[in-house]
């Protein structure tokens, strides 16, 4: 393979294309310095996409082929069954190709819905991916450490020939390459004074997993206990949303200025921009792409001490931002709504130099053309 090329052809299939994980795929083909070709399926169906995604992705590849060379390199999400692509593809792919696998998430440490019991097909299914391809990539620290941690014990789950001594190689080819964010106005300019009632945000997923119990309820105290604010409610809204959130829309109704999922991208970083708090209560979080993009905005955060919360947010802010316990968040909201400021020049800025898309796109192109140069 010829590495003195100055740019080269990279496919990244991206088998679940929505969300984050379409605006990871998309924002990433936009800011590299590479060529960077999308081999996609719509965002939904999600087990079925681990399962039979990589027959159609198999096809688009064979098609792409028959028009385009081979690419340099592959990057592709953990919604595909790596092992499973590459076998159909045996007879048309070079196998020196190198191949990078993004974990967005993972389906062993992923929580489970209430009342489901754990499938242990889609975690293997990662893990043999991990096994297929030539670097692993995880958007957080936190995520690439509690996987290792759990890796063995889906492992020891199986009788024999388990081959625990893998996760240490696996290991060694993974690596922390975070999610990029796009620039995002600043938020000041939009405020017209900052004695308006303050507004908090929830700009995440309306899942069982993101704790909206916890939120609303923290909500209902302050309202009980005096303070005033305003409330915007954005996010995915699925058809079969937490209960919460419709209780939560009729009390809180006086205090909501807007409500429900904003497909357009404008009227959401509007809303960004307009906020005062944004807060999480969740109980997962990979990364945390929707609180970083309310932080550039100018939001303040207030997030828990737990999951990949602590790395998104520099060491020195953490007193301010970082909350410990239920009793601390109300302590911390409680006194933003009394003293209403944005989130500090320092940390907006920090974020857009740790996160925003020029900055890591370069990591991504740097991270593929090492992996080139090697094979």
């Amino acid at each position: 393979m010829d590495t003195t090329q100055d740019r080269y052809i990279i496919w990244l299939l991206s088998p679940y294309h929505t969300g984050s994980h379409r605006a990871w795929a998309e924002g990433y083909q936009r800011h590299s310095r590479h060529r960077v070709d999308l081999l996609t399926m719509t965002g939904r169906f999600w087990k079925w996409r681990m399962q039979g995604g990589a027959v159609e992705l198999a096809e688009q590849a064979r098609k792409r082929l028959e028009i385009d060379p081979p690419p340099d390199a592959i990057l592709t999400t953990d919604m595909l069954n790596l092992p499973t692509w590459l076998g159909l593809l045996r007879r048309s792919l070079p196998s020196s190709i190198p191949i990078l696998l993004y974990m967005h998430e993972n389906q062993l440490t992923y929580p489970w819905r209430p009342g489901e019991a754990p499938d242990l097909t889609y975690g293997m299914i990662n893990w043999l991916s991990q096994l297929a391809a030539d670097r692993i990539l995880f958007n957080s620290r936190f995520h690439q450490e509690s996987w290792f941690d759990e890796a063995p014990r889906l492992l020891k789950h199986f009788p024999d020939y388990n081959h625990l001594a893998q996760i240490s190689k696996v290991a060694a080819r993974s690596t922390v390459l975070p999610v990029g964010i796009e620039s995002i106005p600043r938020g000041d300019g939009e405020r017209t004074t900052r004695s308006q009632t303050p507004l908090i945000l929830w700009n995440q997923r309306w899942e069982y997993d993101k704790r909206p119990d916890r939120f609303f309820a923290l909500l209902y105290r302050l309202e009980e206990d005096g303070y005033d604010f305003r409330l915007a409610v954005a996010g995915e809204n699925f058809r079969n949303s937490p209960q919460e959130f419709e209780e939560a829309r009729q009390r809180l109704a006086r205090r909501i200025v807007h409500w429900g999922f904003l497909p357009h991208k404008d009227d959401y970083i509007r809303l960004l921009s307009e906020a005062d708090l944004v807060i999480s209560t969740t109980d997962h979080e990979f990364f945390g792409i929707s609180i970083l993009e309310a932080v550039a905005a100018g939001a303040f955060p207030l997030l828990p001490n737990r999951l990949s919360y602590p790395e998104l947010i520099p060491k020195e802010l953490h007193p301010a931002c970082i909350y410990t316990d239920e009793a601390d968040l109300y302590a911390k909201a409680a006194q933003r709504l009394r003293m209403n400021r944005p989130a500090p020049p320092s940390l907006r800025d920090y974020v857009t130099a740790h996160y925003g898309w020029p900055q890591v796109a370069e990591q991504y192109d740097a991270m593929v053309e090492g992996v080139i140069r090697e094979t």
